[in-house]
């Protein structure tokens, strides 16, 4: 009987370790895959050779327009990047995002919701990849107020996965700023906050109703802020939002925020009139594709237990991303997370800079 039952239990680790061996297989192969996809983008766009370009200081606030023209050197090589073949591929290409001397370097999506880039690369294969995309809400021109970017946090240091490095001061100092290049030129945004935030937050407003509704979101941004940069946005400003998981379950999401400098309007603007059904503040979006975000200190358990929950409801992607990727959108529909599922932690939170009613879609990630 002993025998049997020895010879039984040794045949369920077999299983399960086959098991465990084909996920990992599966997962590196999808990761190979994903790296493959996004050195064609690189391929195609022809990235100019950034290295030894020095990043210029942060930008200041000012009134008045600068007397000389000064060349950022970033933004003076991105600005030659063609973007016809990506379109060939895929005309959901807005552009391309990069943070200077890190992986992030990806062609920047724009999906008809914030859930099919979850689960699909720039070329639209399936994988837990995902891409990096702007909110479905957002206007693609950057003109918006605060603009969400998603991307996943993914184990091996892919996507938005280094964004978690902002947590230290020393890392901001080294990193400090955003590019993101497009039809319109090429835009240089500087770092100034970084945090954790509630999938509910403020964060990822997108409609605002004047001056003094934008200065209490940047007051709320700053106030959230585990850095100090020492630079501070007015509301005559434009804010980009960078939103991936946390790997510390769905109900926060990392975020690391840019101000793009703007002169103020020679005129006071009168305040918009947001509509009754509108909400200033929306939800973020839950994860509807495996986690990607490696379950830290101790946190093995709590991963395995996550696998057999369902998704919460959320808003558009403002949270999806990986290990380095949010209006509201209709509540989503739940469904069980896989162990493989675990692999992602990205859900985006959506929101329109134009007031509108906002849905909270499903996110894969929280990132992205």
């Amino acid at each position: 009987m002993k025998k049997k039952l020895r010879i039984l239990v040794m045949l369920v680790l077999a299983a399960v370790f086959i098991g465990s061996l084909t996920m990992v297989i599966l997962r590196s192969l999808d990761y190979r895959r994903g790296e493959e996809a996004y050195a064609e983008a690189e391929s195609l766009v022809q990235l100019p050779d950034l290295s030894g370009l020095e990043i210029p200081e942060p930008a200041e606030p000012t009134d008045e327009p600068e007397q000389e023209v000064y060349i950022d050197p970033y933004a003076d090589a991105l600005r030659s990047m063609d973007f016809t073949a990506l379109r060939e591929v895929n005309d959901d290409v807005l552009g391309w995002i990069l943070i200077p001397n890190t992986v992030i370097s990806y062609p920047l999506l724009q999906g008809e919701d914030n859930q099919y880039y979850l689960t699909h690369t720039w070329k639209k294969w399936t994988s837990a990849v995902g891409a990096i995309f702007m909110d479905s809400q957002n206007n693609p021109d950057l003109t918006d107020f605060n603009t969400i970017v998603y991307g996943h946090r993914m184990n091996n240091g892919s996507m938005f996965a280094s964004l978690k490095n902002y947590k230290q001061q020393s890392y901001w100092q080294s990193h400090p700023c955003v590019y993101i290049t497009g039809d319109h030129g090429s835009y240089k945004y500087d770092i100034f906050a970084a945090y954790e935030v509630s999938t509910q937050g403020i964060t990822y407003q997108l409609g605002f109703s004047g001056d003094a509704d934008k200065q209490e979101f940047l007051d709320a941004c700053m106030a959230q802020s585990v850095i100090d940069t020492g630079i501070v946005p007015t509301v005559h400003d434009r804010i980009l939002t960078l939103s991936t998981c946390t790997g510390n379950g769905h109900a926060t999401r990392w975020v690391v925020q840019a101000v793009l400098r703007c002169e103020a309007p020679a005129e006071p603007q009168p305040e918009e009139t947001l509509p009754a059904d509108s909400q200033s503040a929306q939800t973020a979006p839950v994860e509807t594709v495996p986690e990607e975000t490696a379950p830290e200190e101790g946190a093995e358990n709590a991963a395995a237990d996550s696998a057999l929950q369902t998704t919460d409801e959320q808003q558009s992607p403002e949270s999806a991303a990986s290990e380095e990727a949010e209006p509201q959108s209709e509540a989503e529909s739940t469904a069980p997370q896989t162990q493989q599922q675990e692999d992602l932690q990205e859900e985006p939170v959506t929101s329109a800079e134009e007031p509108v009613s906002s849905q909270t879609p499903q996110e894969g990630t929280e990132n992205p």
